[in-house]
Order: structure tokens, then sequence, then C-alpha cells
């Protein structure tokens, strides 16, 4: 049995924290982020925390990623922005963008703001997440390597590029949120797989030669298999056109390697669109968003998008957080380094 180790929510945030500044992030740079890693891990969703946090912290060390980066925010216009995250951390690049896409769309019911020069976003919900506790209507977008072949090919053109959606609820809760990847499931899942010499279902993957495979090596050296067919390669084809030819940032296929330690930046791109819902709905918004969630909860065994992830984190605040013991141990060694 796999030795491991159990956190409370504080215990694992100093953890992360302490980590990310450890391998040579900036304080500053390092607290939404950490929220975000926590966040993840909380809400249930097994290889986009913890197991990610290695690699963040790997990255910093090669050189890969700039952990001391000062994110540059352009005003195009009043509703506009262009964010330069000079080959930093996806996340403090957005923070400071938000700081000033929030107070616009508020005051103009509408706002817009492109990234550039990014690194992982790692769970996009987060982010659209935190707009809607703003009480905004939020669209996001992050593009990433190729991972995904086109519909009758076989070599991946675009990434598992995820999209997400969140929708305010009464005080600055979220209503509900959607975050799904253009693939059948995370690259990540498939990743896992092979660490572990586990075999994955048919219709995660398909091989070189576009044959479905249940190898997940195979699958790593093939394609991951859209989302729902053709749609799915639509859905990453929507979100590479906003990220990369709207936001100016790097096609998937320009893109430095995610995971290798080669000091070579990402240099990928998110977008994200913000609606103030009281102006546009002239005051209805809230109501027509109670009687849709209610016409779906009312039924028997149904639920909405993301309320699994939200009995999750009141599950893990209450209980705690295991994590693998030689996991926690190589990312505790980083925390060593955090004088």
């Amino acid at each position: 049995m796999t030795a491991t180790k159990k956190l409370t929510a504080d215990q694992a945030s100093d953890l992360i924290f302490d980590a990310l500044v450890g391998a040579g992030t900036v304080a500053r740079n390092a607290r939404y982020f950490a929220d975000a890693i926590l966040d993840t891990e909380l809400s249930g969703l097994e290889g986009h925390g913890f197991y990610w946090l290695q690699y963040y912290c790997e990255h910093v060390q090669s050189g890969k990623v700039d952990g001391k980066a000062t994110p540059v925010v352009k005003r195009l216009t009043n509703v506009s922005f262009r964010v330069d995250a000079k080959n930093g951390f996806a996340h403090p690049a957005i923070e400071k963008g938000f700081a000033h896409l929030v107070p616009a769309a508020l005051e103009n019911g509408i706002a817009a703001m492109a990234v550039h020069n990014s690194y992982n976003a790692a769970t996009l919900g987060y982010h659209t997440g935190y707009l809607a506790q703003q009480g905004l209507v939020a669209f996001g977008f992050t593009n990433s390597s190729p991972a995904i072949a086109p519909v009758g090919g076989t070599k991946p053109v675009i990434g598992t590029n995820p999209m997400s959606f969140a929708v305010p609820g009464k005080k600055g809760r979220i209503a509900f949120l959607i975050d799904q990847s253009s693939s059948q499931v995370a690259w990540t899942a498939v990743k896992r797989a092979a660490e572990e010499n586990q075999v994955i279902p048919l219709g995660w993957a398909i091989d070189r030669s576009g044959q479905p495979t249940t190898d997940p090596e195979e699958g790593l050296k093939g394609s991951m298999a859209p989302a729902g067919g053709y749609k799915g390669f639509g859905q990453g084809l929507i979100v590479e056109t906003m990220c990369a030819a709207l936001a100016g940032a790097n096609r998937g296929q320009e893109m430095g390697s995610m995971m290798a330690n080669d000091g070579l930046p990402v240099g990928n791109g998110q977008f994200f669109i913000a609606l103030e819902p009281k102006m546009f709905s002239g005051g209805l918004f809230e109501k027509q968003i109670e009687r849709l969630i209610a016409s779906i909860t009312s039924q028997p065994g149904a639920r909405m998008p993301n309320s699994r992830r939200q009995e999750n984190i009141k599950k893990n605040l209450k209980g705690g957080l295991t994590i693998d013991k030689a996991l926690y141990d190589k990312i505790k060694a980083y925390t060593e380094r955090h004088v």
C-alpha cells in the first residue's frame, strides 16, 4: 500500500505557497497561484493540484517559467486589456489583469482581457469562478501544447484546450460553473495511467496510426480523443482562435513543452470575457438563473455542473487532504529553501 500523509487545508496552503517561493517564485506571484492550487485539490480534481505543483517548481528552477516576472497590463480601451505575462506564471498575470477587468465590466457592462507570453493556467474554472464571485458572468479560454489530432487525421494540432463558463449567484457565491477540456478526458489522466502501468478505457486516446487504444503510452504518442468527436475538436479550434490568434500568443505547435525542464518558455495564451448581468437583463438575471437551476435540481438524481466540486470542498475542509508521501516529501524539499 502506498504511504500517504494527511494535511489540513491550512497546512496544505502553507506547503503550496512555501514550495513555490522556495523554488524561486517571489511571494507577490505565489499567493493567488497557491490559492488556485489549494482550491483545485479541495475540489477533488486529482492530478491537477499537488501533482502538478512538483512540475511548477521544477519549471521555475529550470528557467522554463520566470517566478520573478512582473506582468504588464496594457489598457487598449476602457473595456479591453492585453496582459504580457513576461514568460512568468499565468496566475499573477491573470490576477493583475483582473484588477482592471472587474471594475471595467461592472461599470460598462462588458470587458475582455487577453494574456500572452503565458504558462499553464491550471484549473481554468478557478479564474472564471473568481469573476463570478465578483458578480460577473465569465467566459475563460486557455490553449495548450498539441494533444488532439483533427478529425480524420493522426497528428496532434491543438491542445486539450479547455473553456470555462461561470455564473454568479447571491452574496458572492457561484451559481454554477462549467469547466471542460476539448478532449474526452484530461491529458493528465492518460499520463498518470502510463506512470502507474494501467490500461485506459477505449475512447480516451488513439495511437499514432489513428486507432483507438487502451495503452496510455501509445495514447501519449498518438492523440487524445476529442470530446464528442468533431464537436470537441471544434471547441478546441474556438479556444485556439481566442488564445493564439486573438490574444497574440503561440499556437499549440509553436509552444515550448508543458513538461520538459528545458528552460524554454511555453508562451501560450488565455482570454477572458466578463459581463455584468443585471445591466443586460433589466434586473431579471437572478430570478431566471434561480428558476433554471430549480428546473434541474428538482429532478431526482439530477445535479448542476460544479456541484460535485462544491461537495468535495466541504468534505475536504472538514476531513483534510490526503497526499502521497513520496510526492509530499518532494514538494516539502522545496519549502526548506524558503528562508
